[in-house]
This record gives C-alpha cells, structure tokens and sequence, in this order.
C-alpha cells in the first residue's frame, strides 16, 4: 500500500491493491470469462443435440452460428452418422474449461501473494518508522497479528472472492440471456425465490463482519497473552506462576473459541438456509419444467437447459452470502492494518544536519512531560557535558534519569527548552545520525536468538573478526564466552535467555561499542555485573573510548565516583551537582546512599571475615 492509500476507507484501499497488479487480475478475469462461457457451452450443446439433432426440431442457435457450421460440412446428417464427433466435443469443451481455471487459480494467486507480501512489507517498514512512544503503548502480540493474520485475510479476498464476484455477475448475466430467450414466464418462476436468498445474505453480511471483528479482537488478545507469556518465561519460571498463566490463556483461548463458533454459527445458518432456498428453487424449476415438457410446451432440450442453468444461476447467487462474509472480513483486517498505516510516522527531515557529535552537551532549561500524562517529568534542568568528559546521573525511581536518555536520542523531544550537541539543536539534527552515533546501552538489553558472534557484531553489515573480540574484550566478556561451549558461535536463546543479566549486559557494551559512538550512554547497564568487573570495564572504557563524552546513570556510588561531575536528581529537579568528593561532603541523597551502601560492604567484609575464621 503506498501512502497516497493510506487514508482511503477499507472499501477503497482493498480495490487500491488491485491496481499495481491488474495486468495479472485481467489475464484472470479473461480466464474467468472464457471458462464460464465455456461451462455454459455444455448444456446448450445437450439441449441442441436433443431437441435438433435427436428430435429434429429446429435449432435454436444463432443463424450466423449454424449457416457456418454447413459452411465447414457440419450438418445434422453429418452428426448423425458420426455421433463420436459430440462427445469429443464435450471432453474438449471441459477439458478447455479446465486450461482456463488453472490460469485463473494460478494468476489470481500469483497477484495476490505479490499484494500480500508488498503489504506486510509495508506494514514493517511503517512499524520501523513509527515514534517510540506508539511502541510504548502498542501490544506486540496485536500488531503480530495484523501483520500476519490480518494480511493473510486480505491476500485470501484478493484471491478468491474478487473473481468470484466477476464469475457470479457473468454466470447470472448469461444465463438470464439465455433462459429469457428460451421461456421469459418459465425464467421468472424459476428465480421466484432468489430475493429471499439476496434479503437473507445482507443480513448475514451485517451480523458476521461484527462477528468477525469481535472473534479477531479475540484472537489478538490470545497472541497477546502468549507472546507476553512466552517473552518473560524466566520471570514466570521464578515466581511459579505456571499454573496461573496457563489459566490466563485457557480464559483467552476459551474467549477467541466462543466468538469464533459465533462465526462460524452465522456460517452454518447462512449455509443451511441458503441450501434449503436453492433446493426448493431447483426441485420447483425441475418439477414445473416436466409438467410442461410432458404437456408439450416445452421440449425435453429446454427442461434439460432450465434445470442446468437454473443450478448455475443459484449457485453464485447462494455464494453472495460467502462472498460478502469474506468481504466484512477482509474489510476489518483491512481496517486493522490502516490503523498501523495511519499513525503518523516521525516526519522526514530532508534538511536535517548531520555534524560533529564531539562536542558539549547542553541541557538549557529543559522541561518534559510524556503525551499521555500532563505530569512534568523533568523540570528546567539546565547543565553542561564538556566533550570528552565523563558525566553521571543518581536519582530515585522516577525521578526522570532515564528520560534524559529518551531526550538525548530524540526518541521524545522537550516539552520546553534545547539541547544542543556541540552547540547544534539536537531538533535539527537528523534523526539517524544522532542515533546512529550515541551509544545506548540500556539495563535490560535485547539479545536477538543468534551466535554471541552475531549479536556483537550486529550493529555492522561485515563486521570483522578482530573486532568482534577487541569489543568483547573491552567489556570484559572474552572470559564467559570462551568458557562457552562454542564460544563465539554459541548460540544465545531468545531474548538472551540463555545468558545471566550480567552477561548480557557485557554483550550489549560489546555490541555498542562497535558503532563509531560520539556519545556514550549507560542507562544502569552496569547494575548487575559485580563491582571488580564494573571498575575492570571503566577502566577499559577510558583507555578506547578516549574523547568519546560519556553519560552514566546509576544507583551504584563506585559506579559514579569517577566521573568528572555527577548529578542528582529528585523529583525531575537537579537537587545538587558536583564530584564524587565534593557530594560525599556534604548532608543530601547522595552522601545518604553512599553511607548507606558503605555500610552495607563494610557489613559483607566483617560477615566474610567471620566465615573465614576457623
């Protein structure tokens, strides 16, 4: 879907994918046409040949049509003696009939995937390009589903019922031709019945596209729950609560269930009624026409062509309640996928800067609040990052330290006030750039369900060998992964399963300090590496990182001791500033959390010495 299709109702969108492929839908549609034409050849020729040239009535075909026919020497004489020559017409006549379904089948399906993988590409590049706070909000498993469930839905409509529609308009035109040429009276008592199958089909079309969204919703929520389920397995495996999500799936499960049979009951109600309409029209036809063939004002060729096209007439008239389910459902997966088409991507930046990030990073009285909640986050924080420098953050929960991380990547922007790298608007630099060159290593980093090798080495297309282990190395992972099984290429389960926090945290470092970072930030991803480790991977940080600002937020004192100025925040305010020495100095947040974990480490050397002692 491009984005001039965006906005266009579900109706109109569904016919928009038709056009980049119509080249394919019109080889099918030909193919639609040349196959009913076909399968309607076969009746008329049944009825000529019993009526023409077994009875010897005269024929009913078209003048131009038999004058031709004894232009080539076929004439009844001729058929007569050489009746092999009608039924290899007929196996010809279905075996051309057949030629033309598979160009349909295979064009249509062709078309159709083609629009069903353009439209989930679609639906992912748009995903990549939607802001972070959609993502924050959006459940992963719904938005699998209308990448997937949703699209299938559409690309089965494409498919299957827009030709359905054109083979039921050419079938009810044709024979209406034919039959009112032959009997109009005995044509209209032969479909005196087919406005009930109309009238039933539109309400079963209004009660089954509600129907279908519920049972959607439904099946949403269900992948919701397993995805959630699946994605935190350690959490559920540490606090035993199994049984307990099991009992939530089988609810969600039991609730996808009871709306799906809802469907499928309207379904069975349509198909039962339907079938009992369209049999009592067929038996009303069949009977109607012997009468009058028996009372000989019909012939037998003509209740032979009633009762076959009466059938081919119900038929598609039976399949409008089909067509038009697939319809409201192919119309509310459409509806579901423009809601992820519609958000509004971030907007592009044709003009946006691509600098130099080594320079000073300036907070000037900034303030923010997130879209959804008028609370301020942050408020007027105004302070400078010299460039090279190490700077760090120490706050309680909430009190907005990883909010400025969330600020420094424009991932949001200040409600008020600038910051500027090196003296440039981070507002008016381009969005990729600046993300591409501040390193974010978060608390709990995502590992993809690949090789250490690869996950390290992801943020580059080829990236070398030697690399991949000087970074390890300098976050201090080169001991865990060589002791790994396969070390390098062994295989990390999904979400890092496999690995503990602080491994995973170490690979993460790795990974980001790949990029040819301008800035660092450590959003307390350090917290569960213990403290040897932590000052080993500063350390090395300092030696290959030199001239890169770094900015380090932490709960953990030795974590922010050497950096060369440290920030605390409370209540999205900078209560005090200054060094490790200076802030122990004095009464404040800071000098009462260091006391405290002091307190605690002097605690764990006395318990130590104690174990100790024989």
């Amino acid at each position: 879907m491009m984005n001039s299709d965006k906005n266009k109702t579900p109706g109109k969108a569904l016919l928009s994918l038709l056009k980049p492929n119509r080249g394919a839908f019109i080889v099918a549609s030909l193919s639609v046409v040349m196959a009913v034409l076909l399968g309607f050849a076969t009746p008329l020729l049944l009825a000529e040949t019993i009526d023409c040239i077994l009875s010897g009535k005269p024929s009913t075909l078209p003048v131009w049509f038999t004058d031709w026919l004894k232009s080539v020497g076929v004439t009844r004489d001729w058929i007569l003696g050489n009746l092999w020559f009608l039924a290899v017409s007929l196996v010809a006549l279905s075996l051309f009939k057949g030629v033309f379904s598979y160009f349909r089948g295979r064009m249509s399906a062709v078309a159709s995937e083609r629009i069903a993988k353009e439209l989930r590409e679609n639906l992912y590049g748009h995903l990549q390009a939607l802001p972070f706070s959609y993502h924050v909000h959006a459940e992963t498993g719904d938005l699998i589903q209308r990448c997937t469930s949703d699209v299938d839905t559409v690309r089965r409509f494409l498919a299957v019922q827009v030709l359905e529609v054109v083979n039921a308009l050419l079938m009810i035109g044709i024979a209406l031709v034919i039959l009112l040429g032959r009997d109009p009276m005995l044509t209209l008592f032969s479909l005196i019945l087919t406005p009930g199958i109309f009238a039933f089909a539109m309400w079963y079309f209004r009660k089954v596209r509600k129907s279908f969204q519920t049972a959607d919703e439904s099946e949403a929520a269900m992948s919701s729950v397993l995805q959630e389920n699946l994605s935190g397995v350690r959490v559920v495996r540490a606090f035993g609560q199994q049984e307990r999500e099991v009992e939530r799936f089988d609810g969600a499960s039991a609730d996808f269930r009871k709306k799906s049979l809802r469907v499928n009951n309207l379904l069975a109600i349509y198909w039962g009624v339907g079938d009992g309409i369209t049999m009592a029209q067929q038996t009303l036809t069949l009977l109607t026409c012997v009468v009058l063939a028996v009372r000989g004002d019909i012939t037998v060729g003509t209740l032979v062509l009633f009762t076959s096209y009466v059938g081919q007439l119900l038929w598609p008239i039976r399949q409008l309640g089909r067509t038009l389910s697939d319809t409201g459902k192919s119309m509310v997966a459409m509806e579901r996928i423009q809601t992820i088409l519609n958000q509004p991507a971030e907007p592009e930046e044709p003009d946006a800067l691509k600098p130099d990030l080594h320079g000073d990073i300036v907070f000037d009285h900034v303030s923010f609040a997130y879209p959804d909640d008028n609370v301020p986050v942050l408020k007027d924080i105004s302070f400078t990052i010299p460039a090279g420098t190490t700077a760090a953050v120490l706050g309680a929960t909430g009190s907005g330290k990883s909010t400025l991380m969330l600020l420094l990547q424009r991932l949001y922007e200040p409600t008020s006030g600038v910051i500027t790298i090196g003296g440039v608007d981070i507002l008016k630099i381009d969005r990729a750039w600046l993300r591409a060159h501040v390193g974010l290593i978060l608390q709990e980093p995502f590992l993809y369900s690949r090789t250490i090798r690869e996950n390290v080495g992801i943020a580059l297309r080829d990236p070398e060998e030697n690399s991949i282990r000087h970074a390890a190395d300098t976050a201090s992972a080169t001991g865990f992964i060589e002791r790994s099984e396969k070390g390098y290429d062994t295989l990390v389960g999904e979400r890092g399963v496999t690995l503990s926090g602080g491994q995973k945290q170490r690979i993460a470092i790795a990974r980001t300090l790949m990029k040819d970072n301008h800035i660092l930030v450590f959003d307390d991803s350090l917290s569960a590496v213990d403290t040897e480790t932590d000052a080993r991977i500063r350390a090395a940080l300092q030696r290959e990182q030199k001239g890169v600002t770094t900015l380090i937020i932490s709960h953990r004192v030795t974590t922010l001791s050497q950096a060369d100025q440290i920030l605390v925040l409370e209540d999205g305010r900078i209560a005090d500033r200054g060094t490790h020495r200076e802030l122990v100095a004095r009464p404040g947040l800071y000098q009462r959390i260091n006391n405290i974990q002091a307190g605690l480490e002097d605690e764990l050397r006395e318990a130590d010495g104690e174990v100790s002692q024989p």
